[in-house]
């Protein structure tokens, strides 16, 4: 079973992704979206999304990182993946699954879903513009509003040359209201070869389970889960290899947190209280002392207290 780092905006970054891969259980990353208009991209584009092209375009811990594009023009998706792979990532990903409004009304993301054969149109484009020895692989959801066209987007897909596909079991009308809807992906992944990633509402290992029997897939994605339990993957490896893992106690959590603040201090000065507060929303799930330090420091704006308030 392989485990993959799931790409949330504005969440997991390259900090975040070199924090969490450090810890253990993963196999892959995908960066977050660049975002693909009607114009080619400079390299400087790709490094500030994937500062790991880089550094081989792995994480420090030596996990590969997938370079991720979200647009609605094949042509020039296909251009920039062209560009994008000149700087050998380790895998081109393409988003047909952001429910961002500001995305969807943008002609991308989830929007796409309602075009079956645009998707896989752009899907070929990419795949024949990138040297066959890079992965092109593809995240969607079931659908925009529901999961009829399923079958159809994931033919597209997979006849457009796809390595391997990432579908995350709620529809952009569910956003992330839960449950997923795991079952829905098992009739697909029974129809066709190439590997089909879970995703969604996978919190802890006996989430993982389910998803991966009701989906029939072998592969999930940590998204949200990753985020509010850090070492949930190294967990879940450690029991499929019939092994043991000490869950992180809250000191080590506190010590992992302000170690990613600083190395985002430099990067982002102004917003160190805010990336402290969005972890800890998340952290509430699996440790209950976050709440606490969340109403220590929701009213603190500059770094110099964020950090005093840690400490």
């Amino acid at each position: 079973m392989r485990i993959i780092l799931a790409p949330m905006e504005g969440v997991v970054d390259y900090e975040m992704r070199d924090v969490l891969t450090r810890i253990g259980g993963y196999d892959r990353c995908v960066t977050e979206f660049v975002r693909v208009t009607d114009q080619l991209l400079p390299n400087k584009t790709y490094f500030r999304f994937s500062p790991e092209l880089e550094q081989g375009g792995t994480t420090p811990a030596g996990i590969p990182v997938y370079l991720q594009l979200l647009g609605g023009s094949p042509k020039y998706m296909a251009l920039n993946a062209a560009r994008a792979q000149k700087l050998s990532p380790p895998g081109i990903d393409i988003n047909f699954g952001c429910p961002s409004k500001t995305v969807t009304n943008s002609d991308g993301g989830s929007a796409l879903l309602r075009e079956p054969c645009r998707v896989g149109d752009i899907v070929a484009a990419v795949r024949d513009a990138v040297d066959p020895a890079i992965p092109v692989t593809a995240k969607i959801r079931l659908g925009f509003n529901n999961a009829d066209y399923l079958d159809n987007i994931v033919d597209n897909i997979v006849r457009a040359g796809a390595n391997e596909l990432c579908i995350h079991a709620r529809t952009r009308t569910d956003h992330y209201k839960p449950p997923a809807h795991w079952s829905l992906v098992k009739s697909v992944r029974e129809q066709h070869a190439i590997p089909i990633i879970i995703n969604g509402e996978i919190w802890n290992i006996a989430d993982s389970h389910r998803a991966k029997q009701e989906s029939g897939c072998t592969d999930i994605m940590l998204g949200r889960g990753a985020m509010s339990h850090p070492d949930l993957a190294a967990k879940i490896k450690a029991e499929q290899s019939g092994n043991t893992h000490e869950a992180m106690a809250w000191p080590a959590i506190l010590d992992m947190i302000t170690r990613y603040l600083h190395n985002t201090e430099n990067k982002h000065p102004r917003f160190v209280g805010n990336r402290l507060k969005q972890w800890l929303v998340f952290l509430h799930r699996q440790y209950p002392e976050s709440v606490a330090l969340f109403n220590k420091v929701k009213r603190l704006k500059e770094a110099d207290d964020v950090f005093a308030a840690l400490k």
